[in-house]
């Protein structure tokens, strides 16, 4: 820390990221477990990717908006998993503020990127069900590029204003964060002045995240489930089911555990719960999300064979 001249009050300069465990029998194993964790989620999103570029047959919106999930993942896990396992081994478990800064920065506008793209993965799903005959004309290239593009935007731009005013905090107590991260209402906790109103700001940009999100999405699934009831064929219904049933799986497993860290005021706050609840929609969502995807989707499928066959996919 350091001191403003002509002042008695000290600054935060770093920060310590207590996570998980101080033991280091412990910590070896946890290395072990969360490296693995990692690996296979950043193999799993990046085998996607690579299917989805290879295969002629899977150059879709459908599948280019998969695409962007699993790359907006695999930046998701990387932004914390890396300098988590660098702590579990290391002596010195410091970030600096500026790095602080940064990774909040970049976690939080992947995940609010992410939340909002959830939103277009259910419009693609609305109109290939709802309007099947008219979805090459209603999806166009262009459309697509243009919701991608608008995401990332969105997203890239509502995080900065919860991370300015999260790091625009008076910091010159405490300094010692009990997560494995820099997470916003975890650093907030250590602010030297009363957080009301940086709550209420992030109240309101949670709302537009997260719920204005889950209730769009939940509208395109009603209208959805109504279409879908009206297919006469069981093949059909349930083909419709299954590609409907991968989508909303990934939604609640991302959307449950963020509300629940972003709507909730500090007086609520539990560190041991929300390293948890962080690390389950951080690391086993993004998990989750090719398992899911690749499992339930017999494309995915037969292009992984044709990999493994021929090196390549016509």
């Amino acid at each position: 820390m350091w001191m403003l001249p002509g002042q008695n009050q000290s600054w935060v300069t770093e920060f310590i990221l207590l996570g998980f465990s101080s033991d280091p029998t412990s910590n070896g194993i946890l290395f072990v477990v969360f490296l693995l964790l990692y690996l296979s989620s950043v193999l799993g999103n990046g085998l996607i990717i690579t299917l989805v570029c290879l295969d002629s047959h899977l150059h879709t919106p459908m599948y280019f908006f998969l695409s962007i999930l699993s790359l907006l993942d695999m930046g998701y896990v990387t932004t914390t998993i890396p300098q988590m396992l660098v702590h579990l081994l290391a002596a010195s478990k410091t970030i600096s503020f500026v790095h602080c800064w940064l990774q909040m920065y970049v976690f939080c506008a992947l995940g609010v990127t992410e939340a909002i793209f959830f939103v277009v993965m259910a419009y693609d799903r609305y109109v290939a069900i709802c309007y099947p005959l008219h979805y090459t004309v209603i999806l166009t290239w262009d459309l697509c590029m243009r919701l991608a593009g608008g995401t990332w935007t969105c997203g890239f731009f509502l995080s900065l204003i919860h991370t300015s005013f999260t790091m625009s905090l008076p910091y010159c107590g405490p300094n010692t964060i009990n997560h494995y991260f820099c997470e916003g209402p975890s650093v907030r906790t250590l602010a030297c002045m009363d957080t009301h109103v940086i709550e209420m700001v992030d109240m309101v940009i949670s709302f537009f995240v997260l719920l204005a999100p889950i209730s769009l999405i939940v509208a395109s699934y009603t209208r959805i489930a109504l279409a879908i009831l009206k297919i006469k064929s069981t093949q059909g219904r349930c083909k419709a089911f299954s590609t409907c049933a991968s989508h909303l799986t990934v939604v609640t497993f991302f959307y449950a555990p963020a509300t629940y860290i972003y709507m909730r005021p500090n007086s609520r706050y539990s560190p041991e719960h929300d390293k948890l609840t962080s690390f389950f929609y951080n690391v086993f969502t993004a998990l989750l999300n090719p398992v899911v995807y690749s499992l339930r989707n017999n494309d995915i499928k037969v292009a992984f064979l044709k990999v493994m066959r021929h090196g390549r996919v016509a």
